[in-house]
């Protein structure tokens, strides 16, 4: 029950830790660099990891099941749509640019990126870029919510 509640208490803290501190856990963690995305993002994937490393990880009948769906062709680069040539809410966008992976998360009302909301695509885009794009371009996005 201790080692429990000892997970817990590091899992609870986290969103209260400094970046930078974040990016030292995930280095003792994942014994690997951490990757270029915002704090929100450091915290669910430490939170797991801590999770994943005290309780165990997928079963292994998990993890056959979902290399197989990898390995799918026909659901490669295919987003659920919302019905709204929107992607569903709490999907992730992710785009590499000039070797940085770019992670959006889809909103309700908008688009997140980097812990800051967008009204567009193409916001983020320029963000991104400096220059103006078509968001859903950018990202690979067909309107009617399928990926490319």
């Amino acid at each position: 029950m201790k080692a429990k509640m000892d997970v817990i208490k590091r899992v609870a803290a986290l969103p209260d830790m400094p970046t930078p501190k974040l990016k030292e856990m995930w280095v003792e963690l994942f014994d690997a660099d951490p990757p270029p995305y915002d704090k929100r993002f450091l915290v669910k994937r430490l939170a797991y990891r801590l999770q994943e490393l005290a309780y165990g990880g997928l079963s292994e009948r998990t993890e056959e099941r979902l290399k197989t769906l990898a390995k799918d062709e026909s659901l490669i680069g295919r987003a659920q749509s919302a019905g709204n040539g929107r992607p569903v809410v709490g999907t992730r966008l992710i785009r590499e640019w000039k070797g940085i992976d770019h992670c959006v998360t889809v909103l309700a009302d908008g688009f997140e990126y980097q812990g800051r909301p967008f009204r567009s695509l193409s916001a983020v885009a320029r963000a991104i870029t400096g220059t103006r794009w078509n968001g859903w371009t950018f990202f690979g996005v067909r309107r009617n919510g399928g990926g490319q």
